[in-house]
């Protein structure tokens, strides 16, 4: 059976070059959209994740404190749920930032120096949301120690926004992306059958069982889908060679490398098979 199938793909290859090249084409074209928005998809993800994993709150301590306290005020912080790393900043490395920052020495004047010491806190990027980190504020808020609480990266939230309402467009795009290519092949296929319909009209007078007419028909496109997917893949690592340079999107690649390549070797066939039987829908026996 499958070297008949092998056999009738061949003879339908050669009679139809022009046909299984369009095909190939199409496909490819389709691998390399739906590959393209999963990819897309992801590396949105990934930057939001960073920016997540970058936000700090400031947790400055009442004064007067105790120094020996320090450990127990980190240890607090720590059992939070919201808190991932806590990073203690002195009165005096206040001071140094403070004047490293603006180039004033307010020590000049000051003999005390009235910056509070306080923790810098990394939260857990999964309750990064806008509620979340509400909830987390007023958490941190409650330690009898804490004078105040307070948060300098509301401009990383607008960031933030933008890219879930760009998310949202881009699930968009990508479903459309993969319309247009699942369309691509199907017009692609139907002309194709269209175009053997004499043939396959023959096949039937002389007594060809249906799944003798469409099998063929279907491992053709399964071959032009395999084919369309190492064609991909290839491009793929074309693609990967220009972008190397960059560390992180080489990392990015580099970590997902397998599942990108799994996935680039069955969408062709898979899409190729799908649409192939949903376009033999309609053939029948009946002359």
């Amino acid at each position: 059976m499958v070297l008949f199938l092998l056999k009738e793909s061949y003879k339908s290859v050669g009679r139809a070059k022009s046909s299984f090249i369009l095909t190939l084409i199409s496909l490819t074209l389709a691998v390399l959209l739906i590959e393209a928005s999963i990819v897309a998809l992801q590396l949105s993800g990934l930057f939001q994740k960073n920016l997540k994993s970058n936000i700090n709150i400031n947790v400055f301590i009442k004064d007067p404190f105790d120094v020996n306290d320090i450990p127990k005020y980190e240890t607090d912080l720590k059992s939070s749920k919201y808190v991932s790393s806590v990073n203690f900043v002195s009165k005096d490395e206040a001071a140094k930032s403070f004047v490293e920052e603006t180039g004033e020495d307010f020590r000049d004047i000051l003999d005390y120096n009235p910056l509070p010491a306080s923790f810098v806190v990394k939260l857990n990027t999964d309750v990064v949301m806008k509620d979340s980190l509400d909830t987390a504020v007023n958490s941190l808020s409650k330690f009898n120690w804490v004078d105040e609480v307070i948060f300098k990266n509301s401009f990383v939230y607008q960031i933030l926004s933008y890219l879930d309402t760009g998310k949202k467009y881009l699930f968009i795009i990508t479903g459309v992306l993969i319309l247009i290519a699942v369309y691509l092949v199907y017009s692609t296929i139907r002309l194709i059958t269209t175009a053997r319909m004499r043939e396959l009209e023959t096949m039937k007078l002389v007594g060809a069982k249906l799944s003798t007419i469409k099998l063929p028909i279907i491992f053709n496109g399964l071959i032009a889908g395999f084919i369309a997917s190492l064609i991909s893949i290839i491009l793929y690592y074309i693609v990967f060679n220009q972008v190397r340079q960059y560390y992180t999107l080489e990392k990015f690649v580099l970590d997902n490398l397998h599942f990108y390549l799994i996935t680039l070797l069955l969408i062709g066939p898979v899409l190729s098979s799908l649409v192939t039987v949903y376009s033999l829908r309609k053939l029948t026996l009946k002359i």
